[in-house]
């Protein structure tokens, strides 16, 4: 167990043909291994053992789609950095965190620091449905929400895939 005499240990370092399977797969996580093993230079089972490891160490998570929101969900995507009180405690950053977690138009939330807290991507129908919303959480004194500045998305120049 991890203590301050004791810190955790650092996790194995990658070589570069862990590097190489993850570079394929975060690109394509659809990949054959048949493929993926020609790409990275081994023949498959070596390869699908590799895969699963990094899998067992939690390199890797998961594996999933990626979705179009404005195609599902035509709308407006904003930044919105957001600080909570200087005075508000963690329970008011657990009240927060929980109510970002069950908001179906937050699809990311970060713990930053500086000079706001959190960062969070959102999806909304258009500016009064986030007004909407952002006044409800404003007004809700057990998030102790000091300050929210949004930042409407003009274009997708570059999407992140694995990170």
């Amino acid at each position: 167990m991890a203590t301050q005499d004791n810190p955790p240990l650092s996790p194995a370092p990658l070589d570069r043909i862990d590097e190489a399977i993850l570079d394929v797969l975060r690109h394509d996580g659809r990949i054959t291994y048949e493929k993926l093993s020609t790409l990275v230079h081994l023949t498959p089972r070596p390869c699908l053992e590799r895969v699963r490891k990094l899998e067992r160490r939690g390199v890797i998570r998961g594996y999933g789609a990626l979705i179009d929101l404005k195609v599902i969900s035509p709308g407006l995507s904003l930044l919105v950095m957001v600080a909570l009180s200087n005075q508000s405690g963690r329970a008011a950053q657990k009240a927060f965190e929980a109510c970002i977690k069950a908001c179906p138009q937050v699809f990311g939330c970060q713990l930053i620091s500086g000079t706001f807290d959190y960062s969070l991507r959102m999806r909304c129908r258009d500016m009064e449905h986030y007004r909407v919303l952002s006044e409800t959480w404003l007004n809700n004194s057990e998030l102790h929400i000091d300050k929210l500045v949004a930042h409407p998305e003009l274009a997708d120049v570059k999407s992140g895939v694995g990170f």
